[in-house]
């Protein structure tokens, strides 16, 4: 009788496959005449940078003209807007939201893309960055909690905000003073892809309601 080999001497197990980046979409929330967001817009994408691990999309309220009269049979020229933006809604893992603060609450721009949308935005977790005056829009941010909740989204604990924002970036659109905001916005998406990363293994088991 030959004696028991052990095969695995001779054929290594295959390493483990990496999993796929994380989609990430960006909504600028605000598409006010002279805002400020995309400026803080750039300085957020520039966190993405070197991250193997996050995929990011822009989603920009200025570009998707979505009105705030909602209807269950939109016209063809709603249904064209919402082909802009709800594939990139519907395909990303994850969310983070800019959002400026207006009247202690976030732009209506903002809430007519989110209300136009529902599966979009279910089982799927969501950071925030916020800019503003003295409260650096965290008023809005915890509006917007409430919000995504109701959605079935999971909101992410920490945040980055931007107290009187205009005073803290130069011409160049460049932070005066980046450290304190770099460690809050890796602090951010580091939850962000754990809650992303938990929920897309979660839901390949069970989808999410069944």
């Amino acid at each position: 009788m030959n004696p028991t080999t052990d095969d695995s001497a001779f054929f290594p197990a295959p390493a483990p496959k990496e999993p796929a980046p994380l989609k990430v979409a960006v909504i600028v929330g605000s598409n006010r005449e002279g805002r400020f967001g995309p400026v803080v817009a750039d300085w957020l994408l520039g966190r993405f940078r070197g991250r193997d691990d996050l995929d990011v999309e822009v989603v920009d309220t200025a570009d998707a003209g979505l009105p705030t009269a909602l209807s269950y049979s939109p016209s063809p020229e709603v249904a064209a807007e919402l082909a802009k933006v709800t594939p990139k809604l519907a395909a990303a893992d994850a969310f983070v939201v800019l959002t400026p603060e207006y009247n202690h609450s976030f732009p209506a721009s903002l809430k007519a893309l989110i209300d136009w949308h529902f599966e979009e935005w279910r089982a799927k977790p969501v950071g925030f960055v916020s800019y503003g005056g003295v409260s650096g829009g965290l008023r809005a941010v915890e509006q917007l909690r409430q919000v995504f909740a109701e959605l079935h989204a999971v909101t992410v604990r920490d945040t980055v905000s931007f107290h009187n924002a205009g005073a803290f970036f130069d011409d160049e659109g460049r932070h005066k003073d980046p450290a304190a905001p770099d460690a809050a916005a890796k602090v951010m998406l580091d939850q962000l892809v754990w809650w992303a990363s938990a929920l897309r293994a979660a839901k390949a088991v069970r989808p999410y309601g069944s």
